[in-house]
């Protein structure tokens, strides 16, 4: 099993680093200086950087990183940082190996959030950046609903243990929008005690599994009858697939 640390960044980010031996892999670092002194307190190497998308809470922390770490590989997606001559672009189903490490990834090209969004698996675990939330999905900004909604099935069918590394500390708020569209889940109150009795520790609620957001976040649930029903409520028109209905909840949470 990897040994994933919790690294806290500005307001709700999390940034993901992975200690295996003496050396580091870190992923979305929106900030150098915290990853620097985790590298530090642990005499630890940066061997290299996973981003999944370019907005700036994901990439700030890049440059300051490289600066101490020269050496250090990048991988992300296309647009990323294109003056990083370090940035080696990633396209679906590429491989990352690090075989000195025993370690390796696969690139999942996963559009929505942003059309060039990508998500990191391996090892059982899935770092998934702003695609996929404990309890919701990512805002669409580069990209369309139906691409949201192809990439969220495609993350569903990764195995039920899979953790699931997300990007925020959104957990809480997610589940209470999920309560109002699905009240009668009993998965998701019984989950909601547990995130929050987490945050009232400063706890974070991740990772969470694919089969504990298969049961309660209804951006996964959209073929569940009440889901329907809520969102064509919502709706003027009627609403002929789950990708009309996911756009639907979508919609409704931007504007809470």
């Amino acid at each position: 099993m990897l040994q994933v640390q919790t690294i806290p960044s500005r307001q709700d980010n999390y940034i993901w680093l992975i200690k295996q031996g003496n050396h580091a892999i870190v992923i979305d670092p929106g900030e150098a200086a915290p990853v620097l002194e985790r590298l530090q307190q642990q005499s630890l190497t940066l061997r290299a950087i996973l981003i999944t998308h370019h907005h700036h809470d994901h990439v700030d922390g890049v440059a300051g990183l490289l600066q101490q770490y020269p050496q250090c590989e990048v991988y992300g997606p296309h647009i990323t940082l294109p003056n990083t001559p370090q940035l080696k672009m990633m396209n679906d189903q590429d491989m990352i190996n690090f075989p000195d490490l025993g370690l390796s990834f696969t690139t999942l090209h996963t559009p929505g959030h942003t059309a060039e969004h990508i998500a990191f698996y391996g090892h059982n675990a899935l770092f998934c950046g702003d695609t996929l939330f404990s309890g919701g999905c990512g805002r669409l900004f580069s990209g369309t609903a139906e691409q949201m909604y192809n990439s969220l099935k495609r993350l569903s069918n990764l195995p039920d243990d899979t953790l699931v590394y997300a990007a925020h500390e959104y957990t809480y708020n997610n589940l209470s929008y999920c309560l109002m569209v699905e009240p009668d889940n009993v998965s998701t109150i019984n989950r909601i005690k547990e995130v929050s009795k987490l945050r009232q520790q400063d706890t974070p609620t991740l990772p969470s599994t694919i089969k504990t957001e298969k049961q309660t976040n209804v951006f996964l649930r959209t073929d569940v009858p009440a889901i329907r029903f809520f969102a064509q409520k919502l709706s003027d028109l009627y609403l002929e697939n789950e990708i009309q209905i996911f756009a639907i909840l979508r919609e409704k949470k931007n504007n809470l």
